[in-house]
């Protein structure tokens, strides 16, 4: 009898708020919940969100007041479930550890809104979050049973890039993987937080305690992901979820979005206009006496090399010698991926009128509307079966894309060890060995 289950992942993306993000997380699970799906994975950092785009004002060896206000609005937006800054494991899972006097459980109760939204729809669910832990936050995953509550909790090791700036590394105990029984079919799951999936002793560590379901929420929507999730399977023999966010920049929560939010208020008469540099500019273009070309912007500078195109004009030891050629106007602009290029300009017999100030506003609006409707990530989720084949997905540019499904036999992974068990018989364990601080690597009970 096959070993079936109906799994999805959900393309969903983070709201302005953590409390609207907590209710489309109810809303979509039970949408799972009436297609009859199992376990629904959703994105990296779904709740607290991912802060992409954000620079936090800081530079190799200064960060500046703005970037503090945005951390700051980060920081709120993060949950907090109640952990320690060093993790209590178990004690944490099992409610252990010291509860206020004045309080009927530790954290903010985003650990029993997820209880219950599990319970009442009957889905388990695994969601990506920012944790809020003492002072520092931490970007984790959540394993909610309908029947047991949370069985399991796990921090990222190793954030990426400038992930790093804001986000903790948690413990490699927390790579643990957890058990449990849905419809008949023994589930053991782990898993792995976007980039820390190229990391090949980390993968190991997760094959080694026998997964047969690796979750893989991220936030990578480069194509070089869709490969990377199929080569695990097929690897680990092993069924792959991965849950990716699909947004397009004027959806970013608005503590992401900051300056640019301000910019259009201030244009509706809520605050002075701070004045914007046109993206056009004109230009001059001069050769000196080595035939090397100078590119004068069309006021200052340039104004003294035509009240001096008699002559010559010395500048911080530069002199430069009157041109000898003529010099031949210019337009610069800009495409869209921020190079310059230089055009000639129209002779003046058929130049276009001048541009108003209002008419450039008007472009500058125009240029930010398609800015605003860019993707910043473009999805990607998928879900691939124990031999690399892609069950469904790639979803791309669908935001609010709603769920992926697909019904999985779970025997697949145990044929698949006919040939391939990278932690058992192809592992040549006699010779090769890996440790894990503070883990043990072997299959759960």
């Amino acid at each position: 009898m096959p070993q079936a289950l109906k799994l999805a992942v959900a393309q969903s993306r983070t709201l302005s708020t953590t409390t609207e993000t907590l209710e489309a997380l109810n809303s979509t699970t039970q949408d799972a919940e009436q297609q009859g799906i199992h376990l629904v994975l959703f994105p990296e950092a779904y709740l607290g969100g991912y802060p992409r785009t954000c620079t936090f004002g800081a530079a190799v060896g200064a960060r500046d007041p703005a970037g503090r206000e945005q951390f700051l609005q980060y920081f709120h937006s993060a949950v907090d479930l109640g952990d320690t800054p060093v993790g209590a494991g178990n004690e944490w899972v099992e409610r252990k550890l010291p509860i206020a006097k004045d309080k009927e459980h530790r954290g903010d109760g985003t650990r029993e809104k997820l209880e219950r939204i599990a319970r009442d729809t009957g889905v388990f669910v695994v969601t990506g979050l920012v944790e809020r832990a003492g002072g520092s936050l931490y970007c984790a995953v959540v394993y909610v049973c309908p029947k047991l509550g949370v069985i399991g909790k796990r921090r990222k090791v190793m954030p990426t890039g400038s992930e790093r700036l804001i986000w903790a590394q948690g413990s490699p105990s927390t790579l643990k993987a957890v058990t449990t029984t849905i419809a008949g079919v023994r589930l053991t799951l782990a898993a792995a937080i976007c980039w820390e999936n190229y990391m090949p002793l980390l993968r190991y560590s997760l094959y080694s305690q026998n997964v047969n379901l690796y979750l893989a929420p991220t936030a990578d929507a480069r194509d070089t992901w869709l490969p990377l999730m199929r080569t695990i399977a097929c690897e680990g023999r092993t069924v792959v979820l991965s849950a990716n966010q699909c947004v397009r920049r004027r959806n970013l929560p608005k503590w992401i979005r900051g300056d640019q939010s301000m910019d259009k208020e201030h244009k509706n008469g809520s605050a002075p206009q701070q004045v914007k540099p046109s993206r056009r500019r004109s230009s001059t273009i001069t050769k000196t006496e080595d035939n090397h070309e100078i590119n004068w912007p069309s006021s200052g500078i340039q104004s003294d090399v035509e009240r001096h195109a008699n002559g010559s004009l010395s500048m911080e030891g530069l002199h430069l010698e009157a041109p000898q050629t003529p010099r031949r106007r210019s337009v610069i602009t800009r495409t869209a991926d921020n190079h310059e290029i230089v055009l000639p300009a129209a002779p003046a017999s058929i130049a276009e009128k001048p541009v108003t100030d209002d008419e450039d506003d008007e472009d500058d609006e125009d240029d930010e509307d398609d800015e605003d409707d860019d993707f910043v990530s473009q999805g990607g989720s998928c879900i691939i079966d124990p031999m690399g084949t892609v069950l469904a997905g790639p979803l791309w540019k669908a935001e609010d894309g709603g769920l992926l499904t697909a019904e999985v036999d779970f025997e697949d992974c145990e044929r698949g060890r006919l040939d391939l068990d990278v932690a058992g018989s192809y592992s040549r364990n006699d010779a090769f060995r890996l440790e894990v601080t503070g883990l043990d690597i072997n299959p759960p009970p």
